[in-house]
């Protein structure tokens, strides 16, 4: 099966990343389809999801959408910025279908749902406007498309997982992947478009979830990613097996001790004792927790249909703490919520200088139509003031990851290698169990991407653990140490 892989393009605007395809189609292929990702990390395994079944009728990747036969957007309505971001990508293609008529365009994922009507209608270089749970119908859709119809589909399912389908990995580094292990979600959180573009929580059969990760650590890879909305509230029943998502961490961390695994995304609610002590007890499952908590005022946490208390978040960030002390905690912050005081807000600033996170992702609020707070709240606090917030925030957790890295600085991490550094190709890149990019020599030391190396930290930047390799690679995973 033809193996695409991707690179990374950083776009400030919108504060993200695009997932692009970064080799040639095979020969034998005689259509190639190019395809931009934004959004969240589950974006970007549906787009793997969507390459498997491309490639399996007989389309290959390209990185130059001048050469595509096919250009797919697969979107994200979270954010405002991403509608306008989209248009303006939708425009430059517009420029390469004049030149190629024959050129066919999609736009695949949330907003797609979101947004049928105004794409067809508004849009008229759009071809296919395809939903999340309705990629299987992507080969139909383009035989319409090129026949003159346009080909639209945006059901949602209560059943479709794409379980049976082998996702091409869009990952150039060939160290880390991406599983996902259950779509949609059932929490109503007033602000979010989640459970109307993705529809209902469903969970994958453990069993392909164990598999697909097997493959990829005889395929070279040695670190997965377990995706969901929210990943703690996994339930999968069958002949007479009931798997929750502890188990399946403990299923997934048992194919090797040299295979990483990571999860995300934990919702404070569901995130359980059994869960926590099942990384405690396994070390090739990463101390690291992304712990959204999106304001910290139980006032405002009541208007976004959160569901738990200011008091109740604090003591499961005591709890992560004290079953795995050296636990690794992110979070989501959002500024400007409808109604939010100046008092909301330092609560918010007093929660994060408390929890002490390692980073977060920020934003101040932006309303989405047909969200509970669309037609609940007024979206009254003014742009200027969103955006101070937002700054004091980011300035905020600024301060507290580079204070996180300096207590770092004379530790010992077992580093994965990914790949070169950013900044220079005679220094390995990682990450450490916490989550933590890691930057080392490769001057005296014979590692290859993939290994294992304990480092040294002599020093940081806010983003950043800077140190040096004390030994070779591993065989195992040894226990941490502290130096």
């Amino acid at each position: 099966m033809f193996d695409a892989g991707i690179s990374k393009v950083q776009d400030e605007r919108r504060q993200g990343e695009i997932y692009l395809p970064s080799v040639q189609a095979p020969r034998e292929l005689k259509k190639r389809f190019y395809i931009e990702s934004y959004g969240c990390q589950m974006n970007f395994a549906d787009s793997e999801i969507v390459a498997s079944i491309l490639n399996e009728n007989g389309f290959g990747a390209t990185p130059h959408y001048q050469e595509a036969d096919l250009v797919l957007l697969n979107t994200c309505s979270i954010r405002e910025k991403a509608e306008q971001t989209l248009r303006n990508r939708l425009h430059i293609f517009r420029q390469a279908k004049q030149t190629n008529p024959a050129l066919l365009i999609g736009v695949l994922g949330c907003m797609a749902e979101r947004l049928k009507s105004k794409f067809l209608e508004e849009e008229k270089l759009v071809d296919l406007v395809v939903g999340p749970d309705a990629y299987r119908s992507l080969p139909v859709l383009i035989r319409d498309a090129e026949g003159g119809q346009k080909g639209v589909n945006v059901l949602l399912s209560r059943e479709e997982t794409y379980a049976d389908i082998s996702p091409i990995r869009l990952n150039s580094n060939g160290v880390t992947a991406y599983v996902s292990i259950m779509r949609g979600c059932n929490n109503m959180c007033s602000f979010c478009v989640v459970p109307f573009t993705r529809g209902r929580e469903r969970s994958r059969d453990a069993y392909s979830v164990v598999r697909e990760c097997e493959e990829l650590f005889r395929g070279g890879y040695r670190e997965v990613t377990l995706l969901g909305q929210n990943v703690d509230s996994y339930f999968w029943q069958a002949e007479g097996e009931t798997v929750h998502f502890a188990r399946l961490l403990e299923k997934v961390a048992a194919i090797d001790p040299l295979l990483r695994v990571r999860f995300s995304t934990s919702h404070p609610k569901d995130i359980t004792d059994e869960v926590l002590q099942t990384m405690a007890h396994h070390e090739n499952i990463c101390r690291s927790i992304h712990l959204p908590v999106q304001s910290g005022s139980t006032r405002i946490l009541q208007l976004m249909n959160r569901t738990y208390t200011r008091e109740w978040y604090t003591a499961k960030i005591d709890r992560i703490r004290e079953i795995i002390p050296e636990c690794g905690i992110s979070s989501d912050f959002i500024a400007g919520f409808c109604s939010e005081t100046e008092a909301d807000h330092r609560e918010t600033l007093s929660l994060m200088e408390y929890s002490k996170y390692d980073f977060s992702y920020m934003f101040f609020y932006s309303e989405r139509p047909g969200t509970l707070a669309s037609r609940r709240y007024t979206d009254d606090i003014p742009d200027e003031v969103k955006k101070r917030r937002l700054d004091e925030i980011v300035k905020l957790q600024n301060r507290l990851s580079l204070e996180s890295n300096v207590n770092d600085i004379g530790k010992t991490f077992m580093v994965l290698i990914e790949g070169d550094s950013k900044k220079s190709k005679e220094e390995w890149r990682g990450r450490s169990s916490q989550n933590k990019v890691v930057v080392f020599p490769k001057k005296g030391v014979d590692f290859k991407k993939g290994d294992y190396a304990r480092v040294k930290v002599n020093n940081c930047t806010g983003a950043t653990l800077l140190g040096e390799a004390i030994n070779d690679s591993y065989k195992e995973i040894p226990e941490p140490v502290n130096s």
